[in-house]
């Protein structure tokens, strides 16, 4: 399943909903772990992997890794080769995948972000939270019915990156053979 949130309340409120206390989660935009805290709670027996490249990130949440055991927090863009690899390192599959890069900006690098990860680590369902994108679903009119049943597109099929996404240097197979 994706979910598509704008308001924090909401968000928060769906996350609530689709953990569960084992699952691995990986957050993108964790900012000053704000939801952070509340998966980390969630997650009794589960892992969390919180990412964001802002400095206010930081001290913050280092601190939240300190006082919970199941946080992992990385200081890096998501959009980087590197930092796919560096998650990919700790594990290689999400059962959720949390994005919140700047709530109403940008809807296209938050789908490009969402797409990489999402066919990266295939969870069983993905958070958006993006007023672009709610705004673009929700004025589109369709005239065919594509739908995904879990927490990626099914239209990826595993054929890694499409080449025009050129800003990431990342082809998802590429992971799997190293």
């Amino acid at each position: 399943m994706i979910k598509l949130n704008y308001d924090i309340k909401l968000y928060r409120k769906s996350l609530r909903k689709i953990l569960k206390p084992t699952d691995t989660v990986i957050e993108l935009g964790c900012h000053v772990g704000g939801s952070s805290k509340i998966i980390a709670e969630i997650l009794e027996d589960g892992q969390l992997i919180s990412l964001d490249n802002s400095p206010e990130a930081i001290n913050k949440m280092e601190k939240l890794q300190e006082e919970y055991s199941n946080i992992k927090f990385i200081s890096g863009d998501v959009r980087l080769h590197d930092i796919i690899q560096e998650v990919y390192k700790i594990t290689q599959s999400a059962d959720v995948l949390s994005v919140d890069l700047g709530g109403g900006y940008h809807p296209d690098t938050v789908f490009k972000v969402y797409y990489i990860w999402s066919s990266t680590f295939k969870p069983r369902d993905s958070i958006i939270r993006n007023k672009g994108i709610i705004d673009f679903v929700n004025t589109a009119q369709l005239e065919e019915n594509i739908v995904s049943e879990k927490g990626y597109l099914d239209s990826y099929n595993d054929e890694g990156i499409p080449p025009q996404i050129k800003e990431f240097n990342l082809w998802t197979n590429s992971l799997k053979n190293k």
